[in-house]
């Protein structure tokens, strides 16, 4: 990323509390921010401070620092218009016995968009409280899955490059698993909606027996790659994939919890170790769930929903 296209936000803000006057410097970098809160009295407890989930860098008798990617500490991020802005705030949570009480500030930079940058169709962001927090992902990419896709449009018959994704922060290592996906001409799943199923019966990509659609080896154990082949249904038509990630022990494998895909002339076959693909065999009757674990537990993994579009499917014969 070219560090042309940046423009950078430098913050210096005052703010008294408690009679206390405290100077914030923030200097906003293209991947990363420092900020440095000073106060000249002895009254802050900067052990206290945090930035988003973070704690100080470091921090001496008179100022707190912190050295932090955008990537960390819970940052938030917006695109508008020709701008990308991180989002976060600056917390002092105080102490019983303080002369100072807690605040919050925000911190904001913001940054011109780079030409080159093209936003994920689908990046929504969900906290789970129980498992640690992970963050689920859902996008369009593009033929080698480097980065997003430049467009939404596909010609039927060709490759459409999913990317499914979970950030797991401190959690034990997960697999990343797509439940059931489907397609549908609306951003909600209404009754009596017109679906085309992708994937059904607890990971079976039931698209790959009528078509080219498979699933990509593995490069991490937290993603999963799906060539997906335009289809046609809902030719012309804005379409959504709407999706189960789930997010499970890559020790606890078994019918309900796998990711299986359809070879011509040899079946089914399970995608992280074929030798055991029998945890396939239902995918032509029904996968039947355990009833001995409960996701909703939080022990071993989590669902969560997700949508990706809208994308278009053509058809130049038309």
């Amino acid at each position: 990323m070219m560090a042309s296209f940046w423009h950078c936000v430098l913050v210096s803000c005052l703010l008294v509390v408690s009679s206390v006057v405290a100077d914030m410097k923030l200097d906003c970098r293209s991947d990363h921010l420092n900020l440095v809160w000073t106060d000249g009295t002895s009254q802050t407890d900067f052990s206290l401070f945090r930035l988003g989930s973070c704690f100080p860098t470091s921090f001496t008798m008179k100022e707190v620092i912190f050295n932090v990617e955008f990537g960390d500490c819970s940052f938030k991020k917006l695109v508008t218009g020709n701008e990308l802005i991180y989002t976060n705030d600056l917390i002092y949570t105080s102490s019983p016995d303080s002369n100072v009480p807690p605040f919050s500030l925000p911190v904001v930079c913001s940054f011109e968009r780079p030409k080159d940058w093209y936003p994920m169709i689908y990046d929504p962001v969900f906290s789970t409280y129980g498992v640690e927090d992970l963050v689920f992902r859902l996008a369009l990419m593009n033929d080698d899955f480097s980065g997003p896709a430049k467009s939404t449009n596909f010609p039927l018959g060709s490759m459409i490059p999913i990317m499914a994704s979970v950030e797991q922060v401190a959690h034990q290592p997960l697999l990343l698993l797509l439940e059931e996906c489907v397609a549908a001409t609306t951003a909600d799943l209404q009754s009596g909606s017109d679906l085309y199923p992708i994937i059904t019966n607890k990971g079976c990509l039931v698209d790959s027996k009528i078509s080219r659609s498979t699933f990509e080896p593995r490069e991490k154990s937290s993603e999963l790659m799906l060539l997906l082949q335009a289809f046609r249904f809902a030719l012309g038509q804005e379409v959504y994939i709407h999706c189960s990630l789930l997010a499970w022990d890559p020790l606890d494998l078994d019918t309900t919890k796998k990711a299986c895909h359809y070879v011509k002339d040899h079946g089914w076959e399970l995608l992280d170790n074929p030798v055991y693909s029998g945890l396939c065999d239902c995918c032509d009757s029904t996968c039947k769930t355990r009833k001995t674990r409960s996701l909703e537990s939080g022990k071993t993994g989590l669902v969560q929903k997700a949508v990706l579009g809208p994308l278009t499917i053509t058809d130049s014969t038309l």
